[in-house]
C-alpha cells in the first residue's frame, strides 16, 4: 500500500457494472459501497466520488441510485442501448477515463474501483502525470496488467465480510 496521509486529495471512481457483475457471479451478493468508499478514502481528503451506473429498468434501481448519493457518491447514469440484433451494451470506460484524466491535476491519488483491464493504459498515463492510482476489485476477475500498473491493489475478495452485503 502507498503512503497515506490526511493532506492527500483523492478521487474515487467506481465502475458499478463491473463490481456488480463480479460480486453477483462469484458471491451472489452486492457491493457495500459505503465500506468501499471508506476504505478507499482512508482518512484522506475526498475530492470527488463518482459511481458510474447503467439504468436497466430493474426493480429498486432508483433506490440504489439514491443510496449511492446518500453514501457520498455522485452518480453518472447511462441507459442500456439495445441493438437491432437484440444485443445490449452499456459501459462507462470512456467516461471514467475522461474523468480520471480531468481530475488528475487536482488530486494526489485516484482510486479506480474496477477490475477491467481496459483501464490499464489509463493507469499508466495517470501515473506518468504524477498521480498515484489504487485499484479496488475482486482478484479473481481483475486484469493482471491492471494490477501490475497500479500503485496498489486491494482485493475485495480477501475481506468479503467488509465489502459485500
Amino acid at each position: 500500500m502507498t503512503d497515506v496521509h490526511p493532506d492527500q486529495r483523492i478521487a474515487v471512481l467506481a465502475d458499478s457494472q463491473n463490481l456488480y457483475h463480479t460480486a453477483q457471479s462469484i458471491y451472489q451478493r452486492n457491493i457495500d459501497y459505503e465500506a468501499l468508499l471508506t476504505s478507499a478514502v482512508d482518512g484522506r481528503q475526498l475530492t470527488r466520488a463518482i459511481a458510474y451506473v447503467v439504468r436497466a429498468d430493474a426493480d429498486d434501481e432508483e433506490r440504489f441510485f439514491e443510496a449511492l448519493v446518500d453514501i457520498g457518491f455522485e452518480t453518472k447514469l447511462k441507459d442500456i442501448k439495445t441493438f437491432a440484433d437484440g444485443s445490449k451494451k452499456a459501459d462507462w470506460d470512456v467516461g471514467m477515463s475522461l474523468d480520471a484524466v480531468s481530475l488528475a491535476p487536482h488530486v494526489d491519488t485516484i482510486a479506480l474501483c474496477t477490475g477491467d483491464g481496459d483501464f490499464s493504459r489509463l493507469v499508466s498515463h495517470v501515473r506518468h502525470e504524477g498521480v498515484k492510482v489504487e485499484v479496488y476489485a475482486f482478484g479473481e476477475s481483475t486484469s493482471e496488467e491492471l494490477i501490475d500498473r497500479a500503485e496498489s491493489f486491494t482485493d475485495l475478495s480477501e475481506d468479503t465480510d467488509r465489502f459485500l452485503l
